[in-house]
Order: C-alpha cells, then sequence, then structure tokens
C-alpha cells in the first residue's frame, strides 16, 4: 500500500487536493473518479524514513472502532431503506465517514461493484472491518432482497456485543488499576524505605526478624538482578504473545480463562449469550444451520468453545440434530440443550435461541455484578497482606530498639 498525492476537479470545476492509499496509480485513479473526481495530477508521495515511520505509526493508530461501524451500519441502511441506489450511497458514506480506514475500504468497495462483484463479496475483501458475521448476514439479505432488515439485526448484534465487553471490562479496570498500583508500591518500598531502616538497625546490632530478613533479601535480589528479572520478563511476555497467537495457544488461554474461578463463570456466560443472539439473528434471516455454526465458529470469540463447534458440525452433518450434540460439550448447560431441543421439536429454534439470548443477557449482568463485588474483599485482602508485612519488617525491629533504648 503506497501514499498518493493528487490534483483533481470536482463536479463544480473547481480544484482540490488531497491524498489517498492505494496498490498503484491506476487504483488511485479509479477511487478519485468513484469519488466524482476529474484527477489532473497523481504523484507518489516522496518515502523518506520520517514519512515511512509517519505511516507507520498512523496504521498502528488508525483502527475501526466499533462506533464507526455501528454509525456506518445505521446511516446504510437509513439510507438504503429512503431507496438511495447502493452506488450513491456508497460515496456518500465515503464523503462522511470519519474513519479513514472505513472510507478507503468504501472506496475500493464501489470499484468492486462497478466490476461486478455483489455488495457482500466486495466486503469479504475486509476482515477486519467486516467480520465473517457482517459479511454472511448481507449475503443473506441479498438473497432474500431485504438487506435492510438484514442491517437492523447487525446493528443489534454490533451494540449488544460492545456493550456486554464494555460492562466486563469496566469491572475489570478497577482490580487492574489497583494490583498495578500495588506492584509499584510493593517495588518503591523495598527499593527505597526498605534499605533506609535495614541500615540503622544493622548499625544498632539487632537480630532482625523473619519478616525483616525476607524484605533485606528481596530488597537484595531486586537491586543486584534487576536486568536479569527485566530480561525474563520480557522473554516471557514475547513468548507468551507469539503462543497465544497460533490456534494451540489460543485454546489454552480460552481453556483457562473459562476455569478462572469468579472471572470463568462471566466468560463462559457471556459466550453463550453471544452464542445464542447470533445463531438466532443468523436463523431469522434465513442463513443455513451448517454455515451458521461455521460462522459462530469465528465469531463466538473463544477458541475453546469454536472447537466445540467444529466437533458439532461433524456430529449434525451425520444427522444427529443440534441439542444432541450439544449435550457432550461441558460448555454448554442443560437449560441451553433442553430449550434447543425443544425447540427443533417446535420448529421455533429462533424464538428459543432469542430466550436463551435474553436469559443469559441477565445472567452476564448478574454474573458482573457479583465479580466486581468478589473482588473488592480479595484485593482488600492483598492490600492488607502487602501493608501488613512491611509494616512487621520495620515495626518488630523497631520494638526492638525501643526496648533496648529503655533498659
Amino acid at each position: 500500500m503506497s501514499t498518493f498525492s493528487y490534483k483533481a476537479l470536482n463536479e463544480n470545476g473547481n480544484k482540490v487536493t488531497g491524498v489517498i492509499d492505494a496498490v498503484s496509480i491506476e487504483e488511485a485513479t479509479s477511487i478519485i473518479v468513484t469519488r466524482g473526481l476529474i484527477p489532473e495530477k497523481i504523484t507518489p508521495k516522496d518515502s523518506s524514513s520520517a514519512d515511512s515511520l509517519g505511516i507507520k505509526i498512523m496504521s498502528l493508530l488508525d483502527k475501526v472502532k466499533v462506533n464507526d461501524l455501528i454509525i456506518f451500519t445505521k446511516q446504510f441502511r437509513s439510507m438504503l431503506s429512503a431507496g438511495v441506489p447502493i452506488l450513491r450511497l456508497l460515496q456518500v458514506l465515503e464523503a462522511q465517514t470519519e474513519s479513514r480506514v472505513i472510507r478507503n475500504a468504501i472506496a475500493k468497495i464501489v470499484i468492486d461493484i462497478r466490476q461486478g462483484s455483489t455488495l457482500s463479496e466486495a466486503m469479504q475483501k475486509f476482515p477486519k472491518i467486516f467480520s465473517p458475521l457482517y459479511c454472511s448476514m448481507i449475503r443473506a439479505g441479498e438473497l432474500s432482497g431485504n438487506v435492510p432488515t438484514v442491517l437492523d439485526r447487525l446493528i443489534y448484534i454490533i451494540e449488544h456485543e460492545h456493550k456486554v465487553k464494555s460492562d466486563i471490562k469496566s469491572a475489570l479496570r478497577y482490580p487492574f488499576i489497583v494490583v498495578i498500583a500495588l506492584g509499584i508500591a510493593f517495588v518503591i518500598l523495598l527499593t527505597v524505605v526498605v534499605p533506609k531502616f535495614v541500615t540503622m538497625f544493622s548499625k544498632s546490632g539487632l537480630t532482625l526478624p523473619w519478616p525483616t530478613k525476607i524484605a533485606v533479601l528481596l530488597h537484595a535480589f531486586l537491586v543486584n538482578y534487576w536486568y536479569l528479572i527485566l530480561a525474563f520478563a520480557v522473554i516471557i511476555i514475547f513468548a507468551l504473545a507469539t503462543y497465544f497467537k497460533t490456534p494451540q495457544g489460543k485454546f489454552v488461554r480460552d481453556s483457562f480463562f473459562l476455569e478462572i474461578p469468579i472471572i470463568g463463570p462471566v466468560f463462559k456466560k457471556a459466550a453463550l449469550s453471544r452464542f445464542a443472539s447470533i445463531f438466532a439473528i443468523l436463523q431469522t434471516s434465513g442463513v443455513p444451520v451448517m454455515q451458521s455454526l461455521s460462522i459462530l465458529s469465528e465469531t463466538i470469540g473463544n477458541e475453546a468453545i469454536a472447537r466445540a463447534f467444529e466437533n458439532l458440525r461433524e456430529r449434525i452433518e451425520e444427522g444427529a440434530g443440534i441439542s444432541a450434540p450439544l449435550k457432550s460439550s461441558k460448555y454448554f448447560t442443560p437449560m441451553v440443550v433442553d430449550m434447543i431441543a425443544i425447540g427443533e421439536e417446535s420448529g421455533n429454534l429462533d424464538e428459543m435461541l432469542r430466550e436463551i439470548s435474553k436469559h443469559y443477557d441477565d445472567e452476564v449482568e448478574y454474573a458482573v455484578k457479583g465479580m466486581s463485588d468478589a473482588i473488592g474483599p480479595i484485593l482488600i485482602v492483598g492490600l492488607a497482606a502487602v501493608v501488613g508485612f512491611f509494616a512487621l519488617a520495620i515495626f518488630m525491629p523497631m520494638w526492638d530498639l525501643t526496648k533496648l533504648a529503655t533498659r
């Protein structure tokens, strides 16, 4: 991807200038033309080291925000419902969207549609913006001729997912900040406060109690081997980050998170809510069951549960239905299995899935509140342990000094 600067004429004959990202000058010309401009001059921008660094920084910072995708989808739905032609609609969205990534993607989607691609096919080329779920539902809407209704359901899914993730992040933010602050305080006390008192205690000839001895050993280790500690931490973080990018690493990490006390049940209930809401909307939109399961395995957000879907697909292909294979998975509760079985028998699977989704939405809300209530006392105990340790390490020798002074 290169950056080009251009000069062009707009529909009023006025000269305009700008910058555009494209693979080649030909693609840049096509994008400019789709914007209703007549290109006069297109030149590659100077790719000096400073510019290259700036482009790299922009590519890292210029991420697609959930709110930008929600606004794009809502505007798309509104204009499509109003009967605006698809190409004109996309040109309007390109001109008014604030996200640089979405704006560049729209320009290329317009080119693909002009060349005969469908909207879903064009969107599939941008998986970082439009997920497999998004593209599959757009495809289902194209086949049924009811894209606006599908966009309504997509907006619900995106907003629902964003809310659940925001609730969980908000609940974990305070404990995370407290743990970091506690770690910083621990290091400062070891490296600044403890040494001053230890020097005084050593001159007095006191026999140091075990909390003080431990603090002295920790101080010596931290001061003499800090570079080894730092190197070890960097290696561990890098190794784990690399491992967690692999399928097996994702599976191990997600399985571990699901088994953590207090936090695990929240993730499990959030995954069940996501499964039910997405599955219900896919079924209502007319997406086949096997394709729905493929989409779910890619969008569920948990590798451990995604693998359960892979096994589920194999069983369904053998004619075992949906509810029966679910019983063999430890991640699906009896209530989920029974309600899906009732939905299969009655032919109202999508309604049952919606009820499951509503139930687990409430469960997630209660679980997040319960997690917050449970983490608070744990943090207080941890804080008390750290403060108590340093209090003993400093004040026990002080008491001995007081006894010597009174003799």
